[in-house]
């Protein structure tokens, strides 16, 4: 294989397919990039066994071919060639060493073979969604924050997206929990969606796919089965495996019967719960909410440092007075989500979940636990 490329397009390949690779491997070729060059281009495929990501970039070849690489180090020595440099890859056939040639800077790499390389076969996908790419991004930025991180509740450890009813109309839906708070975004179900299954698409896979809508414009390609996801980008390819496991139902922790209901600017609340919640334990992040006509009262109280908080904000509130409590973080973390002017609470009372959206915007609701203070 030898091949002439320029380093940014190289460089920014790298970076994409690189983010699969665990630094961390008992499996050496898990931590090489494999590259194909032929007459459309350098193909270059990464894996860790859940996720592979292939992207083709434009390339001058003059020596088909193939081999390996370890992607982390072929990614620091790209990175660090000058700006606007060709670069020139070659590993002759037979040889397990890739040289790598920009100026006068110089590398070899030592190879694995190209047959030790997994290939993940996506298999039948029966169900194709066409979706913008900035919509699949709103619909992940509005959840993921939400996702669990406790290995043992594993089917919690992803995004649900599934096709549901929303005041009569087929909806996508994205829901992420982690027992804590809840978060559920949807949009209208695009084409293609009719009858497919519900899927936990795994954190891992959420970060990836967010990473490359980051530079996507225009339609994204969503396919899937029961059992994998591919969302095709046009020159990159990723493909996952799913979570195996049943989410939960979610509709049953969605309170109906919240009769109290607190309006609030949302970016004045935010930064009041961000600066109260300095004085917080660290272990419980509590924050108190005392609601009265018009007025909120948000306080918290630090055991640790003998120290305490509060600020009174003007709200519209006109129910009966009542306190409760929050996980700062969370709370803050769900205030961060909305767009508009306007953070609407719907409360019952101390002990029951609260209901929190965007007063202008309907197709986004968060659940949040609350605690004792």
């Amino acid at each position: 294989m030898k091949l002439t490329i320029d380093r940014g397009a190289l460089l920014k390949a790298l970076a994409h397919v690189q983010g699969v690779v665990e630094r961390r491997n008992t499996i050496p070729i898990l931590s090489n990039v494999l590259m194909k060059a032929d007459s459309n281009g350098l193909h270059m495929t990464a894996t860790d066994m859940e996720i592979e990501i292939v992207e083709t970039v434009a390339a001058d070849v003059s020596t088909p071919g193939s081999t390996t690489a370890p992607a982390s180090m072929l990614y620091d020595i790209v990175r660090k060639l000058p700006e606007g440099a060709d670069v020139e890859l070659d590993c002759p056939a037979g040889k397990d060493q890739l040289t790598i040639k920009a100026g006068r800077s110089h590398f070899k790499l030592g190879c694995l073979p190209v047959d030790d390389f997994p290939v993940m076969a996506a298999g039948e996908l029966p169900h194709a969604l066409k979706l913008k790419s900035d919509a699949l991004a709103h619909l992940i930025d509005r959840t993921k924050f939400a996702m669990s991180t406790e290995e043992t509740r594993y089917y919690l450890n992803g995004i649900y997206i599934h096709a549901a009813k929303s005041g009569g109309a087929d909806v996508l839906r994205a829901v992420a929990t982690d027992g804590h708070r809840l978060a559920r975004m949807e949009m209208p179900l695009p084409a293609g969606g009719e009858g497919m299954p519900g899927i936990i698409l795994p954190r891992k896979a959420v970060g990836e796919v967010r990473k490359l809508l980051e530079e996507a414009d225009g339609e994204v390609s969503f396919s899937l089965s029961g059992t994998k996801a591919q969302v095709n980008l046009g020159s990159i390819v990723l493909t996952t495996k799913l979570i195996d496991g049943t989410f939960p139902d979610y509709e049953r922790v969605i309170p109906q019967n919240n009769d109290k209901t607190l309006r609030v600017n949302s970016q004045i609340f935010a930064a009041a719960v961000d600066r109260v919640a300095t004085i917080s334990s660290e272990k419980t992040r509590a924050v108190k909410l005392a609601l009265d006509k018009g007025a909120l009262k948000l306080s918290a109280n630090s055991a640790d440092a003998g120290g305490s908080a509060d600020e009174e904000l003007e709200v519209a509130y006109d129910s009966t007075p009542m306190e409760i409590g929050f996980n700062s973080k969370y709370l803050y973390e769900i205030t961060q989500q909305i767009e508009g002017d306007a953070a609407e609470l719907k409360l019952n009372d101390s002990a029951s979940p609260t209901v929190v959206r965007d007063a202008a915007d309907a197709s986004a609701l968060y659940v949040l636990m609350p605690m004792r203070v």
